[in-house]
């Protein structure tokens, strides 16, 4: 499988679930791949698994100067940089009236500030390979099912996650005279390590939140992260050269509802 062969792609968060699905997923369809993330143990041993197409760095995405240096990194490493996945982001829940501004500043810095933060860091580079390509470069965005809609006690998440289908829209339009083409992943709740601490935001014990939580998807079943890595190949292969601006849905169904 080689839909990636000759890309080089940086996936941030990538030290497990989602990001880490991608970041496999890239390649195995070709792609050199740096794994980025806050946790050095984590995504050094993605890394390892992926071989001798992947490499690792450590990056706390709210830092201007390391968001800088994961993309000099990758480009001093592999050459170029074709793809940026911007997929690391923290939870939030519980009562707005609660929040203070340690938790905001927080929640907003990991979830939205540090996306911007790295997509203004990579943009040279892809602009430099969208020259070369004629199917152009990509940017795509982990937001979330919440980006689209919204629920009690998930306040601040949803508005990162609003701003990223809002920053998507925005970007898609102004990069798209430079071949760039920038798009948005909005899964539902996956089954991921994060799922743990959106729970408490679901009300009710582990099992009935979950048994809630399903039957309010169509096709009666959660999302792995390999059906949001399948969903973001596309989004970022040339096979979809004419899609941007889009913010896709992963989610059973559950915005037909």
């Amino acid at each position: 499988m080689t839909r990636l062969a000759g890309k080089v792609a940086l996936v941030t968060g990538a030290g497990s679930g989602l990001g880490r699905a991608v970041a496999v997923r890239f390649a195995a369809e070709g792609a050199k791949v740096v794994v980025t993330d806050v946790d050095e143990t984590r995504g050094a041993k993605v890394a390892r698994e992926i071989g001798g197409n992947a490499a690792f760095i450590r990056v706390d995405h709210t830092s201007t100067e390391q968001d800088d240096r994961a993309v000099a990194f990758a480009v001093e490493k592999f050459g170029g940089l074709d793809i940026v996945h911007n997929n690391a982001g923290g939870p939030f829940t519980g009562p707005f009236e609660d929040v203070d501004d340690a938790t905001l500043e927080r929640v907003l810095r990991v979830n939205l500030f540090g996306v911007m933060q790295m997509t203004r860091a990579a943009l040279p580079h892809l602009r430099a390979s969208a020259q070369r390509n004629p199917a152009g470069a990509a940017l795509l965005f982990t937001s979330s099912l919440q980006g689209l809609k919204a629920k009690p006690n998930f306040s601040l998440y949803t508005v990162a996650k609003h701003g990223i289908v809002g920053l998507v829209r925005s970007l898609a339009l102004e990069l798209a005279p430079q071949n760039i083409r920038v798009n948005a992943l909005c899964p539902t709740v996956v089954a991921t390590p994060m799922l743990e601490a959106f729970l408490p935001g679901m009300a009710g014990d582990h099992d009935e939140a979950m048994k809630r939580f399903r039957a309010t998807i169509p096709l009666a079943r959660m999302p792995e992260p390999e059906d949001v890595a399948a969903a973001a190949l596309f989004l970022v292969s040339d096979e979809a050269r004419m899609i941007t601006g889009v913010a896709l849905p992963v989610d059973g169904g559950q915005m037909a509802m």
